[in-house]
C-alpha cells in the first residue's frame, strides 16, 4: 500500500501549500475528503485492493463530515433570521415607553416621572421617596399598606407644597416596612425609547431618553 500511503501525502501536500498561500482555514473539507478518497482507488495496488470495510467507512466518515457542515450552516442561517426578527421587533419600540430597573430619571419640563415599585413581601407601609441631585427629600408618596407585586406610582414635579421644581435628575427611593424596621425595594422607571442600536454580535441596545442605553433583554414591560 506504500503507492497509496505515498499518493495521499501528495494531495495532503498540496492540500497544505494552496491554503497556507491563500489564508484560508486549512481544514480538509469535504471536497478535499473526497479528492483523498478518490486518489487511494485510483492508485491503490490491483494486487492488494483496498479493503471493502476500510472503504466503506470513508463513504461514512464523508457522509457524516457532509451532514455536519450541513447542520452548521442551516443554524448559521436559522442564527441570522432570528438576529434580524429581532432588529425589526426592536425598532417597533421607537417611541413607545418601557420599564427598566432604575433608581433616577430626569424631569423634564411639564412632564413627570412615572415607575413602578417591586414588592417582595407585603408591607403595612410603602413609602417613596424623591431626593434632588444634592440628595435632599422633596416630596414624598405614602402609599399605605401593600401587597406583594408591583405597584405604579407617578411624581409630576411638585414639591410637598404644591410648587413646581425645576427640571433636572432625581433619585427615587422606595421603602417598605417590616416589622417595625424599614427595608430599601427595587424600582422600575419608565422611559421612552428614542432610537435602536444593533451591535457587531447580534446584540440589541435601547437608546432611552435621559437614561443611557439598555440591553433589549433588561426590559421588564413594554408600554
Amino acid at each position: 500500500m506504500s503507492t497509496v500511503n505515498g499518493t495521499t501525502n501528495e494531495v495532503l501536500s498540496q492540500y497544505q501549500l494552496q491554503s497556507t498561500g491563500s489564508g484560508k482555514n486549512s481544514e480538509l473539507g469535504k471536497n478535499e475528503f473526497l479528492e483523498l478518497m478518490l486518489a487511494q482507488l485510483e492508485n491503490q495496488n490491483p494486487l492488494e485492493p483496498q479493503d471493502n470495510g476500510e472503504f466503506i467507512s470513508q463513504l461514512a466518515q464523508f457522509s457524516s463530515l457532509e451532514e455536519m457542515q450541513g447542520v452548521s450552516n442551516s443554524i448559521g442561517d436559522m442564527v441570522g433570521e432570528f438576529r434580524s426578527s429581532q432588529a425589526l421587533q426592536a425598532s417597533a419600540m421607537v417611541g413607545r415607553s418601557v420599564l427598566v430597573p432604575g433608581t433616577a430619571s430626569r424631569l423634564v419640563e411639564g412632564g413627570e416621572i412615572a415607575g413602578s415599585v417591586a414588592v417582595q413581601q407585603s408591607t403595612s407601609n410603602l413609602t417613596i421617596s424623591i431626593k434632588n441631585s444634592a440628595g435632599e427629600l422633596v416630596h414624598q408618596i405614602d402609599v399605605g399598606a401593600a401587597d406583594a407585586g408591583y405597584h405604579k406610582f407617578s411624581w409630576d414635579g411638585l414639591d410637598g407644597n404644591g410648587e413646581q421644581l425645576p427640571p433636572g435628575k432625581y433619585e427615587i427611593v422606595a421603602q417598605g416596612n417590616y416589622g417595625g424596621g424599614t427595608e430599601q425595594l427595587g424600582t422600575l422607571i419608565s422611559a421612552n425609547v428614542d432610537s435602536v442600536s444593533l451591535g457587531s454580535e447580534g446584540r440589541i441596545t435601547l437608546n432611552l431618553a435621559h437614561m443611557g442605553s439598555i440591553g433589549l433583554s433588561d426590559v421588564y414591560q413594554i408600554n
